[in-house]
């Protein structure tokens, strides 16, 4: 059974000042991420990674030199997601071939299928690999939402789909998953600032982009939940909670991941600026997070 742990980062790409993928500060970034930041699993080329804007041939070298990168000290998983499912099913084998540990697989986009068809596109990728699969339920992108029985028929079915990240804040639809779910399917949440909440009805762990800066914090609380010391993790739920919010919302709503790159380059992580038609912080949103930063 595959175990990606509790703490798995959603990575960034790291960018030049032609705004080209930087591989030369990209050891840098996953060392950080590992060794000070206590990731378990990394996510590459996912949403936080800016994946819409990269190349096929990006996605492909992004993943081989990572997985080289890691050394085997935190697992790899691949966005391999489209709205077309033959283009998922290719990112999905070029993964597999590139050495990943796992695939991300986010709900078919913009069209909008039946729960039939999204039956039907994670079924497509799951019978083409024998990875792992992780699959991304996120409503407020998408326009759809994978519900509870989609994701349940999934899983019992395909033994290599072990994971769903759900990112929204329907408790209900997260409680009626973990009580019915195979004993293979782990459920990860995939907005920080409701991984405690998560926990509660039994969420496994998060898919955090905030473990960028504070990964050692949220690694510590949800371990002290899983532990069975609920109080600590309480506390230091309400420690990171200004962060948790701060990274989406400086001083008002920013798509991620302008925020927490903004971050990254303040803490001396040089990743750089963000591709069309994604844009950085402005500089009071900028101020924002480095006051933020320094409170922490």
């Amino acid at each position: 059974m595959t175990d990606f742990g509790r703490l798995v980062t959603a990575m960034v790409t790291p960018f030049d000042e032609r705004l080209e993928v930087n591989w030369e500060q990209l050891p840098a970034l996953v060392d950080y991420l590992i060794e000070v930041q206590k990731s378990e699993t990394l996510v590459v080329c996912g949403t936080t990674g800016e994946s819409p804007t990269l190349t096929d041939e990006e996605r492909k070298r992004m993943v081989e030199s990572v997985v080289r990168l890691a050394k085997g000290r935190a697992k790899v998983i691949a966005g391999a997601s489209n709205n077309d499912t033959l283009h998922s099913v290719q990112l999905t084998l070029e993964a597999e071939a590139a050495g990943a540990d796992g695939v991300l697989i986010v709900a078919p986009y913009y069209n909008r299928p039946s729960q039939t068809g999204i039956y039907e596109h994670y079924k497509a990728i799951a019978q083409a690999t024998k990875l792992p699969i992780m699959m991304y339920n996120i409503p407020s992108r998408c326009g759809i939402d994978v519900e509870v029985d989609t994701t349940l028929r999934l899983a019992n079915e395909f033994e290599n789909i072990v994971a769903s990240k759900e990112a929204h804040g329907d408790l209900d639809h997260i409680t009626a998953l973990v009580g019915k779910a195979p004993s293979h399917l782990k459920i990860y949440c995939g907005d920080d600032s409701l991984t405690l909440p998560y926990l509660s009805v039994g969420a496994y762990g998060v898919v955090s982009v905030a473990s960028h800066v504070i990964g050692g914090q949220i690694r510590s609380m949800v371990n002290a939940y899983a532990d069975g010391d609920p109080v600590k993790a309480r506390k230091l739920h309400h420690e990171l909670f200004p962060l948790f919010r701060g990274m989406f919302n400086c001083p008002h709503r920013v798509p991620n991941p302008a925020p927490v790159k903004h971050a990254l380059n303040l803490k001396g992580i040089q990743v750089g600026g963000l591709r069309l038609p994604m844009l950085p912080v402005n500089e009071a949103e900028g101020q924002f997070i480095e006051e933020l930063l320094a409170k922490l």
